[in-house]
């Protein structure tokens, strides 16, 4: 019997769930491996290489607490592909205010908050951590940004991830608003605020950027029309490099106001276009704001 074979790094910053990813990863059958030392990888490797079956599904939590993780990640990633399986790095994130709310409702103290006798500031050490694990970050196969998710959310997004197939996600495309933040996931981040405004027509504001009524506003704006045509000509420039890459994901945010209908309208007509760009890669479309802008 042929066994589904994975082994998933999850790391990114203190605070952003990684103790409620990996009871989510345990749920679906991962062992889950905290902090590991890098000298008894090769161990590891070799039992995972020997008993397919009791260790089908690793998951090794990667952090900070012993600094810069990227080094033990490559030699996992050398590891598993020379007994034939591939390492899969999720990264989890959040909003600096979010994580020292998360700090200062749970009381717990930031592994990286110096020595007791000379504390330093949660915003301090949050900002230690995302430059010590900058590269880690840049390396992921996929980035999840925790800030307003919910358990389920974050549960639903994490098993996707881990569980992913040749027929994944290559291609998210992600409406945002800038009143509510900038999604932390995001490869490309493009800004479509400078398109006329439904928000100012009255019988244009219930409305959303998935009606023909918004895109027709929208894009029958001259400047609405030239900032979809100038995304669309970079993505033609640049998706097949980002896909060749080998990246499992290409994150590609837009953004206005609120979240309701420029950035909606422009992602739902880059969406029908994209397929002659990115040829057989999978396009999800996500309104991040559309239920609250």
């Amino acid at each position: 019997m042929t066994v589904d074979r994975r082994v998933i790094l999850l790391t990114g910053l203190s605070g952003a769930g990684k103790t409620t990813a990996t009871k989510s990863l345990e749920d679906i059958g991962f062992r889950t491996i905290d902090n590991l030392p890098h000298e008894l990888l090769p161990a590891l490797v070799e039992k995972i290489a020997a008993d397919p079956q009791r260790f089908a599904r690793i998951c090794l939590v990667l952090d900070a607490r012993d600094g810069d993780p990227s080094k033990t990640i490559e030699l996992v990633r050398t590891g598993t592909a020379a007994i034939g399986v591939s390492a899969r790095i999720i990264y989890l994130d959040a909003r600096d205010d979010v994580l020292i709310r998360r700090f200062s409702e749970t009381r717990h103290r930031h592994p990286l908050g110096g020595a007791v006798d000379a504390p330093r500031s949660v915003a301090d050490a949050i900002a230690a951590e995302r430059m010590l694990l900058s590269a880690t970050r840049e390396s992921a196969d996929a980035v999840i940004d925790t800030s307003d998710l919910s358990g389920r959310e974050l549960r639903d997004r994490l098993v996707a991830e881990a569980l992913e197939s040749d027929e994944r996600v290559a291609i998210r495309l992600t409406s945002f608003g800038y009143k509510h933040g900038i999604p932390l996931e995001a490869d490309l981040v493009f800004d479509v605020r400078a398109a006329a405004n439904p928000h100012w027509v009255p019988e244009l504001r219930p409305l959303d950027g998935r009606s023909p009524e918004i895109s027709n506003y929208v894009l029958g704006d001259p400047i609405g029309a030239s900032l979809l045509q100038s995304v669309e000509t970079y993505l033609a420039a640049s998706v097949p490099a980002y896909l060749a890459d080998g990246r499992g994901r290409l994150s590609v945010a837009i953004g206005c106001t609120g979240g309701r209908h420029r950035s909606v309208a422009i992602v739902e007509a880059l969406a029908r276009r994209l397929p002659a760009i990115a040829g057989s890669a999978p396009i999800v479309v996500e309104h991040r704001d559309l239920a609250r802008s």
